[in-house]
């Protein structure tokens, strides 16, 4: 796959070119990966929307749990091994491609009608999905640590971690928008396969885009390190890391043997839980304990995702400005406090105190999501950004996620939703102890080898 390889560093422009050109491609890369991942997200937990019909249709919650934790079983192998791929390949060409291959799965959803028949069907698709969808984030990490210098990475890695929520928040209306149109105007077709066609759509245009706007590194332009560029380095020795490394190097030497790696990523197991514990099941509890119709579940889902945008951006300015660069208690603190909200999420007695506890926990939970992955960048040299965070989505997706998708249907179906919460609080306090561990981590030192 030739067309993948990095390209070739240019000819380095003229010095008194390098800050225009600089502060020109940061802004225009950056708006590149917001978008594009963004768009990842149009295109990913649009089975969430469907569920309630598909209870209706006879499916149990522990099947459809099952099916939708395809998701992320995929995700998590796909983000550690595309990560792998990611950190030798051309961001500009990886980000787009899986974007489109997981819209084009969505379209087989909205327009095939065996797709949503069976939970075979069901979960060969999904795991497509969550296949596809692990191509996003890796090579927003590499451009992000290639763009981007450890001192001013927290805040512009919040910022850019917000496009999830963006996405996440614009799929729920188009997909309601799309069982809309469908319902009306096609009575041949199940209504809420228009919660896949339309976002699909939409992501196929965001592809384009992004492809448009993507440089993969400086040095590919031209220009200097970013280190070099902003005088900001991540160690004490001043090492840049600019060679490409081998597969086994950037795996065994930077990635499997640094023991902070490790332990966000089993923290990351438990933020999981947490983040889709909640909002992959709230249109499900709020349709069948707060008898919300299926449209206002979806704005509901919007909300949730939406007040992670400026709790991400929080959380971005509070490891870089108040714990200066250190990523752990910021996380330990935050995870604490999503612990207060989901519990009043939980026990709400009125559908005013429902939408606070969800907008909070929104708010609060996406924090440590960012912090984790930032924290994966600022440990490992820039060359093993993509498969360090890839180590960590592996494991948050495939026991996390998983567990809050298919365990999280069992719990519900045998013991009832008091069950169901109580696990995602443990979770959080779990989390904020495994947060502690990294108390005063902070950027990385040279490894020798």
């Amino acid at each position: 796959m030739s067309f993948l390889k990095p390209p070739k560093a240019k000819a380095l422009v003229s010095a008194e070119k390098v800050d225009p050109t600089y502060k020109k491609l940061r802004l225009q890369v950056f708006i590149g990966i917001f978008i594009g991942y963004a768009g990842y997200y149009l295109v990913r937990n649009n089975f969430s929307i469907a569920i309630p019909k598909l209870i209706e249709q006879g499916f149990t919650k522990a099947q459809l749990g099952w099916a939708f934790s395809a998701v992320s079983i995929a995700y998590g192998f796909s983000k550690f091994f595309m990560a792998i791929l990611s950190d030798r390949s051309n961001a500009r060409i990886f980000l787009p491609l899986g974007l489109v291959l997981t819209a084009i799965v969505n379209l087989i959803f909205g327009f095939v009608p065996a797709a949503t028949e069976s939970v075979t069907s069901m979960f060969v698709l999904l795991f497509l999905v969550g296949w596809f969808g692990g191509m996003g984030w890796p090579p927003c990490g590499r451009i992000l640590t290639h763009w981007y210098s450890i001192s001013e990475r927290g805040m512009w890695t919040s910022v850019w971690n917000t496009a999830h929520n963006v996405g996440g928040a614009i799929m729920a209306p188009l997909a309601a928008a799309g069982i809309t149109f469908i319902g009306v105007h096609f009575t041949g077709m199940k209504d809420y396969t228009g919660a896949f066609i339309f976002p699909a759509l939409a992501a196929l245009v965001v592809a384009l885009v992004s492809y448009l706007l993507i440089r993969d590194t400086p040095e590919s332009q031209g220009l200097p390190a970013i280190e070099e560029y902003k005088n900001d380095f991540a160690n004490s020795d001043h090492v840049t890391y600019e060679e490409e490394f081998t597969v086994k190097e950037i795996l065994f030497t930077y990635v499997l043997k640094n023991k902070w790696i490790w332990i966000i990523s089993f923290a990351n197991i438990f933020v999981y839980f947490v983040r889709y514990g909640i909002g992959n099941w709230s249109p499900t509890y709020l349709f069948e304990v707060k008898n919300l119709p299926l449209t206002a579940t979806s704005h509901s889902y919007a909300l949730y995702e939406l007040a992670g945008i400026p709790g991400t951006i929080f959380a971005g300015w509070f490891s870089d400005k108040v714990f200066k660069g250190r990523r752990g208690p910021a996380g330990f603190c935050l995870m604490l406090l999503v612990s207060v909200f989901v519990f009043m999420y939980w026990k709400a007695p009125s559908m005013t105190f429902v939408n606070i506890g969800l907008f909070m926990t929104g708010f609060l939970i996406y924090g440590p999501v960012m912090l984790i992955g930032l924290q994966a960048l600022d440990s490992v040299p820039k060359k093993a950004a993509g498969t360090a965070a890839g180590l960590t989505g592996l494991f948050g997706y495939l026991f996390g996620s998983v567990a809050a998708n298919a365990a999280m249907g069992v719990i519900v179906d045998n013991m009832g939703w008091d069950a169901g919460f109580t696990a995602i609080i443990a979770s959080c306090l779990i989390a904020a102890a495994l947060f502690s561990l990294t108390w005063n981590l902070r950027g990385q030192e040279v490894i020798k080898k």
